[in-house]
């Protein structure tokens, strides 16, 4: 079959050509599919897509009209891909469910660290020659309250990791984890209680109708003025303009992000020389309290893998007219929390 990759990174084509093993014959290309480039997969039935790129309606329909057939999104999360429209044009389409629920945990963990022990702001003294200790203090996670928001893959393992910290946990769910309550004992409650009873939060969530603005002006003003706020979900869950105020006027303590909810256009790239026109993300990443990482949790040479190979496999599946464990369909993207 012959696939077209938009977005390729160069990190990850190695993996994606061992995964593929020349089975397929594919076309790496830099480029994000959005409506100007959907015409360049001319003559291809099935192409990849990264969680960036554009899977809108009039993308899809474009798409169709060009006789691609197959989209393997190389991500969990799919709330760029308007899956409704794929239906009715008979796309399929399909994610990589479970590549390393480690990577983003640890990669969230790794957050919650750097922001309350101020190593960033540590490193860059020493290398100015300055020992002074005063501004670095920090506190100990053993008997601190971490509200988990979403316990799948991902909260799971947050769940375990946090859980050797001696932290109390608190969890918010559409559905209960029995095995996480006789584990780790932690205690599922409503959001409310949840925000306003923890002094860490983490988000381990997709961006649904459901889960769009989750943290805003209301559920921020339920926070303690010492809760660090770390999100490696969605951009989008978290309303900026009330992040920013809240922690401008010291409603909350920190916050910790791997995503923003404009990504496009600015996230996977290099803006060094141009510079960016986002007001809201320059306002957010000077604020001293705010820690950003460009998306780069699922960077890990385990999850790479797991993601090329996954891939291949939704692929492989559509090659041989088997079914696809993994495609997706409209409901999914309402009902259910990965």
């Amino acid at each position: 079959m012959k696939v077209l990759v938009y977005s390729a990174k160069d990190f990850e084509i190695p993996f994606l050509e061992r995964a593929n093993n020349g089975r397929h014959e594919v076309t790496y290309l830099k480029e994000a599919l959005n409506l100007d480039t959907a015409f360049k997969s001319v003559g291809y039935k099935a192409i990849s897509i990264f969680s960036g790129d554009d899977a809108s309606s009039i993308v899809l329909e474009t798409l169709k009209g060009l006789e691609v057939k197959f989209i393997s999104l190389r991500s969990t999360g799919y709330n760029n891909v308007q899956l409704k429209t794929a239906q009715k044009y008979k796309l399929k389409v399909a994610n990589v469910p479970d590549y390393s629920p480690y990577a983003i945990a640890e990669h969230a963990v790794t957050l919650l660290l750097a922001l309350n022990r101020k190593i960033v702001n540590a490193n860059n003294q020493v290398h100015a020659y300055n020992f002074l200790q005063s501004n670095l203090m920090g506190f100990d996670l053993k008997g601190k309250t971490v509200g988990i928001i979403g316990t799948g893959n991902i909260g799971t393992v947050m769940c375990k990791i946090i859980h050797g910290f001696g932290c109390d946990i608190l969890a918010y769910d559409v559905e209960q984890n029995p095995n996480l309550i006789d584990q780790y004992a932690i205690k599922y409650t409503d959001l409310e209680t949840l925000c306003s009873h923890s002094d860490i939060i983490s988000l381990h969530v997709p961006l649904t109708n459901l889960t769009y603005d989750l943290i805003n002006k209301k559920t921020l003003a339920l926070m303690k003025p010492n809760t660090v706020l770390i999100n490696t979900a969605r951009g989008a869950i978290v309303h900026t303009d009330a992040l920013i105020e809240a922690l401008e006027n010291n409603q909350i303590a920190a916050y910790g992000t791997d995503v923003y909810e404009r990504e496009k256009g600015v996230f996977f790239k290099d803006n060094s020389q141009s510079g960016i026109t986002d007001e809201r993300l320059k306002k957010l990443i000077s604020l001293s309290n705010v820690l950003l990482t460009p998306h780069q949790a699922f960077m890990t040479t385990e999850a790479i893998q797991n993601i090329a190979q996954t891939t291949f496999e939704n692929i492989d599946s559509w090659a041989s007219g088997e079914k696809c464990a993994n495609e997706l369909l409209p409901e999914e993207s309402v009902t259910e929390w990965d």
